[in-house]
């Protein structure tokens, strides 16, 4: 299983767990404030990380008056946590970097809570800089392989001004510039796809495969930290095959 297919793959079944145990709302909400705060304003038409984040939150039927707070406490018509965005970084098991991007209203006590995660899971928080130049930052569009064909696909995608197309067998994987991003997300929407998942992900430069009793620990640190309220993506430069995988969940 390549590094790319793993992580939108975990994190597809994660989303599902995640809306199971209602914390998927936890981190929309943070993400619809900040993006509120910090993306240009309380209109999704001329804010595009907010127009992203009222997206993700209606197609997890959250409710629009929920939405609605949530997008008023970050232009400040209402009043409510203030949020920073941190990103931390760390080791786990194998040498594996780890990216860990938070959303907090109190940055001690997620840095106490991140740093206890790594530790209990045969991992260690490192200093700022420590992994974050073994990534690239991306735009990320996940879809389902069976919606086109793959030179169809293709096609639409650079059509649209993506930089790269990968395709596992299960899914396509469609790289763009951060910036142009959620205009190519636009214009592929508009063709009638739906992505599986699209976001402005932390690409690994190069990953490491793990084997045997690391498969376990890895995913046991990746979900402790993705578990954490405070954490809105986790990201990681390993790899495994599948049924490294299955055994190792």
């Amino acid at each position: 299983m390549s590094g790319h297919s793993k992580w939108h793959t975990i994190k597809h079944k994660k989303g599902a767990l995640d809306a199971k145990r209602g914390k998927l709302f936890t981190k929309l909400i943070k993400e619809l404030t900040i993006a509120a705060r910090t993306g240009g304003g309380g209109d999704p038409t001329t804010n595009a990380r907010l127009r992203k984040a009222v997206s993700d939150a209606k197609a997890a039927n959250m409710p629009n008056d929920t939405i609605d707070r949530a997008v008023k406490r970050g232009t400040g018509e209402l009043e409510g946590a203030a949020y920073e965005e941190i990103t931390y970084e760390g080791y786990g098991p194998g040498g594996v970097a780890v990216l860990v991007n938070t959303t907090t209203d109190n940055r001690n006590r997620t840095v106490s809570e991140i740093r206890h995660l790594f530790s209990k899971n045969g991992g260690n928080l490192g200093e700022s800089g420590s992994v974050a130049w073994m990534f690239n930052k991306k735009g990320q569009i996940i879809i389902d392989a069976t919606v086109k064909g793959e030179d169809e696909m293709m096609e639409i995608a650079l059509e649209a001004g993506a930089d790269d197309m990968q395709n596992d067998g299960e899914t396509y994987q469609i790289l763009t510039a951060p910036e142009d991003f959620h205009a190519i997300l636009d214009a592929i929407k508009a063709k009638g796809i739906e992505p599986l998942s699209a976001e402005v992900a932390m690409i690994p430069q190069n990953t490491i495969k793990l084997e045997g009793g690391q498969v376990g620990q890895m995913l046991k640190l990746y979900d402790a930290l993705d578990d954490h309220d405070d954490v809105q993506n986790v990201y990681a430069n390993f790899e495994m095959d599948d049924a490294a995988m299955e055994q190792g969940a």
